[in-house]
């Protein structure tokens, strides 16, 4: 299912776990997308800053904050706050996450790998950048 657009869409992937962030980028790059990942909320606040992502995938759980934080930080940001986020997580809900940040999505973890990349491909592909 190769997307035949010029230009890649761009994903910043925020998820400490290394298995889970290799199986990610690997499974957007196969579906033509550009993607920066980082580990730590850190690295991400540095790196995304001027990614100018179509979407954000970012985990809850984090070891130096949470991703509902950065999804805040994300959506009160005037050069961010129209670039869909997705949060993912294993220990909260849907409602949880949802009801503290406005993201555009959630994924549970684990999740289904066809269903992933439909749920960025929404959001990405929805975006006008």
């Amino acid at each position: 299912m190769m997307k035949q657009n010029v230009v890649k869409k761009r994903v910043c992937v925020l998820e400490d776990d290394d298995d889970i962030r290799e199986i990610i980028i690997f499974l957007l790059e196969t579906e033509n997308y550009e993607v920066c990942s980082f580990a730590t909320v850190g690295a991400f606040m540095e790196g995304a800053r001027d990614a100018r992502a179509d979407a954000f995938v970012l985990d809850v759980m984090l070891p130096d904050g949470s991703g509902i934080e950065v999804c805040r930080i994300l959506k009160a940001n005037l050069s961010t706050c129209t670039v869909p986020v997705v949060m993912m997580s294993a220990n909260y809900t849907k409602a949880d996450v949802l009801h503290h940040c406005a993201a555009q999505d959630f994924i549970s973890k684990p999740f289904d790998i066809g269903d992933f990349v439909h749920r960025v491909d929404n959001q990405a592909f929805g975006h006008i950048a």
